[in-house]
């Protein structure tokens, strides 16, 4: 599925590989959603978004995806990295933070990533061996 609108053709990601692909790439946490961009070798610019039942009911995360998904197609042609995998995870504040709010996060995070500065790697929560 591509956009059509003008500029790079968007492609989105629906393979669970790639968004875990994604997920060992660079990281940039906002207030609203933490961005991962991860070269993909293909060079087509392809977006995903993330979304848990954390965030709230159905209604809630749906609507936090046509947020999304909306910012994504506005800005993605124009600041995001070429042949890169763009995943937009949704965070809890993300829902009632203004739209216009959300498009300035979005446009510095992509040029934070842009220039290779990521958040550093969180910590794996309940992986690795169990205390005794």
């Amino acid at each position: 599925m591509t956009d059509s609108g003008a500029g790079p053709a968007l492609a989105v990601l629906t393979r669970r590989a790639d968004f875990l692909a994604a997920n060992r790439g660079l990281r940039v946490a906002r207030p609203g959603f933490v961005l991962l961009a991860r070269p993909n070798g293909g060079g087509q610019m392809r977006f995903g978004i993330t979304v848990t039942k954390k965030i709230g009911n159905a209604v809630v995360r749906n609507r936090m995806k046509r947020r999304f998904r909306a910012l994504l197609r506005e800005l993605l042609p124009t600041a995001g990295l070429a042949g890169t995998d763009h995943v937009l995870i949704g965070r809890e504040g993300g829902i009632e933070r203004d739209f216009s709010l959300l498009r300035d996060e979005l446009r510095a995070a992509l040029s934070r990533a842009a220039a290779g500065k990521g958040d550093p790697p969180r910590k794996a929560a309940g992986r690795g061996p169990k205390p005794r």
